[in-house]
């Protein structure tokens, strides 16, 4: 399950004033497709054990949507993970297809007892390398 995809509709509340969605809006689109994709991909005793955070956003604003248009997301992990860490790509697109936001994001895992950083294992990794 190396690359993942969901929907994203813009709500009332995700309108900013300029009539568009705001930036942090994408932040948490970001956050929710990441999010879902480690719960369908990961077996059900990493998701217990393990928790992920960000380290660093690298965001690419090309274009933007307005009330009630669609936003299709693509996420994948490009490359094995370095340690405790791994890069996440995460595409929106419009529904002509034309790429509006690229956001590339690298993320810590935490082992969710101690709250420490620890290693990716090779098992934790596997579902998601293309």
């Amino acid at each position: 399950m190396n690359r993942f995809a969901k929907t994203f509709t813009a709500l009332p509340e995700h309108i900013d004033e300029l009539g568009h969605v705001n930036n942090a809006v994408w932040l948490q689109w970001v956050q929710d497709i990441a999010t879902a994709h480690w719960s369908a991909g990961a077996a059900p005793e990493h998701v217990e054990r393990f928790v992920w955070v960000v380290t660093r956003h690298e965001i690419d604003y090309r274009g933007n949507v307005g009330l009630g248009e669609t936003v299709a997301a693509e996420t994948w992990i490009p490359n094995p993970p370095k340690g405790a860490q791994f890069d996440r790509c995460v595409e929106f697109r419009d529904a002509a297809g034309k790429r509006l936001v690229a956001v590339k994001s690298t993320w810590a895992m935490l082992d969710k007892a101690s709250g420490r950083l620890v290693r990716v294992p090779a098992e934790v990794a596997a579902p998601f390398m293309p």
